[in-house]
C-alpha cells in the first residue's frame, strides 16, 4: 500500500513537472500565491490574527493543492517562502523560495479537491529547518491549525509551542487545520528554473540573486501586513 502511495505522489509530481518551462510555471505560481496571501490577510473577520503576523519568520503560501483518490488517495502542491532576512530572521522579506509538499493517505475516496494553505513560521529554528531539508510536518517540526480571526491570539500553550501554524481556503472557507504528517521541501528545479541557474535558499536569502518582478506584489504584501502587525501592536501599549 505504501508503494501505492509513492506512486501516486510521483506521477502527480511528473505532471506538474512537465508544466515547468522557461520559469513561466514559476511566474504564475507566485501569482497565484500573492493573491492567495492577499485575500486571507485582508478577510475582515476571519483572517490571520495581528498577534501571528507580528512573530512570523517566514511564510509559506501553497495555492490549490491537488488531491487525486481512488482507493489510495494523495495530495501534492506547490507553492513559495518568503522569510525575513538576517540572522535572526528579522530584516526585510526575502525574495521567493520555490517549495513543494507531499502528503498521502489510504481510505475509499474518490474524486479530487482543489484547497488553498498558508504555513507561517514562528521562531529560528522553524525557518531554517524548513530551509535546510524535507521536513516531516509534526515530526521533523512542530505545527498546529492557527487561530483564526483579527483579534484572537495565538495563546494556548499548544499554539505557543508549535514551529508553525497553519491555515486552508477551500471554496471561500478559511479556517485553521493541522497538516500534521504531510512533507515540505524546498523545490531546487523550481528555483533554477525561476532564477535562471541553480540556487540555494541561503543565496536567495542573502539577495546574491535578484528578485523577479513578479515577486515584488508577494513581498509588498507581507511587508504592508508585518508593518501593520506592528503598529497595532504598538497602539495596545
Amino acid at each position: 500500500m505504501k508503494k501505492a502511495i509513492s506512486a501516486c505522489i510521483l506521477c502527480l509530481g511528473m505532471i506538474a513537472s512537465a508544466w515547468a518551462d522557461s520559469g513561466e510555471t514559476e511566474k504564475d505560481r507566485i501569482k497565484d500565491s500573492t493573491n492567495v496571501l492577499k485575500d486571507i490577510l485582508e478577510a475582515p473577520d476571519k483572517g490571520v490574527p495581528m498577534s501571528v503576523l507580528d512573530g512570523t519568520k517566514c511564510a509559506i503560501i501553497i495555492p490549490s493543492v491537488k488531491k487525486a483518490a481512488f482507493i489510495v488517495g494523495a495530495s501534492y502542491g506547490r507553492g513559495v517562502m518568503s522569510c525575513r532576512t538576517g540572522e535572526d530572521f528579522k530584516g526585510p522579506w526575502s525574495g521567493p523560495i520555490m517549495m513543494a509538499t507531499e502528503s498521502g493517505s489510504v481510505g475509499f475516496q474518490i474524486g479530487g479537491s482543489g484547497t488553498d494553505f498558508v504555513i507561517l513560521v514562528l521562531n529560528n529554528d522553524g525557518a531554517r529547518a524548513v530551509m535546510k531539508s524535507k521536513v516531516k510536518l509534526g515530526a521533523d517540526a512542530s505545527i498546529a491549525a492557527g487561530p483564526v480571526g483579527r483579534t484572537a491570539e495565538a495563546s494556548t500553550t499548544g499554539l505557543m509551542q508549535a514551529q508553525m501554524l497553519s491555515y486552508s481556503r477551500s471554496q471561500g472557507v478559511f479556517a485553521g487545520v493541522s497538516l500534521s504528517g504531510a512533507s515540505l521541501r524546498v523545490d531546487g528545479d523550481a528555483n533554477k528554473n525561476l532564477y535562471g541557474e541553480k540556487v540555494t535558499p541561503e543565496q536567495i536569502m542573502k539577495g546574491e540573486v535578484p528578485v523577479p518582478e513578479v515577486a515584488k506584489p508577494l513581498i509588498e504584501e507581507l511587508t504592508k501586513a508585518a508593518s501593520k502587525s506592528a503598529k497595532e501592536k504598538q497602539d495596545e501599549k
